[in-house]
């Protein structure tokens, strides 16, 4: 079933009479929003972070007040990315969403590279509670609005089904509304799919700055001193900075490169190079993407596509005389895996 589905839920529990989107969309690409890629807004902690988190940075100013259950930390923000992934790839395939999704926990754990144990199922149910627990204050701009409120990053969630065993299988979130303004507005990014590879959360949140502030560009450097402040991390400058030196030593960060410069300075620049001109990926038609929709049912085309012009990129974007044949091509052999 996909789409808006409306109505009251079954015995179970959950929203009554109100609309929810279902995620149910294969291998959608990831996508995080653009807010809380530039601004420090979860912990980088392992353990329960009961801290105040006041920031500000060129007129933007954060208060994260942390629930008893501790501040939500970069690794509940995976939930957030899966629920924006999906409603991103509904709204560019012209489906309806609502800020209210039903999706399976195990989904969401295998395409966060997540194991699916009894206790990954425990860990994610303590996601859930950080991230409605954690309260943020900010002025922070989301779908072109500038509104100074407080709020969860989640507004609520339900477990709907449980396994026999207690495991929860099915659950109902509610976005808050500033999220939900940023899919409405496209104000997200793509994430690599290897983020979800980086277990140290400082390396997700640099990657994070990395992908917001360089893009597409060939480099993008950073005071030491910013990187601490805009990382949101609370080790003192000259630990964090042995952690970039590690970090620059094993170059953990899928698509971007680290180097230390003279003046304290960190430079990100792309590992494969960005294309010129003369190298634009090739279009690809409507009915093309519909036969793949068709080849994999169920999948992302979108993601597909922007996995093929991955591989296009890293082969040496070579010259493709029918490069919809040559998609489609790749597609069956990806389906045959």
């Amino acid at each position: 079933m996909a789409g808006q589905i409306s109505g009251q839920m079954t015995a179970g529990g959950g929203a009554q009479g109100g609309d929810f989107f279902l995620c149910d969309i294969f291998d959608a690409i990831p996508k995080n929003d653009l807010a809380s890629m530039e601004h420090p807004l979860f912990s980088l902690g392992t353990r329960p972070d009961r801290r105040i988190l006041n920031y500000e940075h060129n007129g933007a100013e954060i208060t994260v007040v942390p629930s008893v259950k501790g501040l939500a930390t970069i690794h509940d923000k995976d939930i957030l990315i899966f629920c924006i992934s999906q409603l991103m790839a509904a709204v560019n395939a012209g489906r309806q969403v609502s800020r209210t999704l039903h999706l399976t926990a195990h989904d969401l754990l295998v395409a966060t590279n997540r194991e699916t144990s009894g206790d990954a199922y425990r860990r994610l149910r303590e996601a859930f509670e950080r991230l409605a627990g954690t309260r943020i204050t900010t002025n922070i701009v989301t779908g072109g609005q500038e509104v100074t409120s407080g709020f969860g990053l989640i507004e609520s969630w339900e477990i709907v089904r449980k396994a026999r065993g207690g495991r929860m299988v099915n659950v109902v979130v509610t976005l808050s509304e500033w999220i939900y303004r940023a899919v409405l507005s496209k104000s997200v990014l793509t994430l690599s799919r290897d983020y979800f590879r980086l277990r140290k959360p400082l390396e997700r949140r640099i990657y994070e700055l990395a992908r917001k502030h360089c893009g597409r560009q060939d480099s993008w450097q950073i005071s030491v001193e910013v990187l601490l402040k805009k990382s949101g991390s609370a080790s003192p400058r000259r630990v964090f900075r042995k952690m970039l030196r590690d970090m620059i030593a094993a170059q953990p960060l899928p698509d971007y490169a680290m180097e230390e410069l003279p003046g304290d300075l960190i430079r990100f620049s792309q590992k494969h190079a960005v294309l010129d001109n003369s190298q634009r990926p090739p279009v690809l038609s409507a009915r093309t993407l519909e036969q793949a929709r068709s080849l994999i049912p169920g999948v992302d085309v979108y993601a597909l596509e922007a996995d093929w012009r991955t591989m296009w990129v890293r082969s040496g974007a070579p010259r493709l005389r029918r490069p919809d044949a040559a998609f489609l091509g790749w597609v069956r052999k990806r389906a045959a895996e």
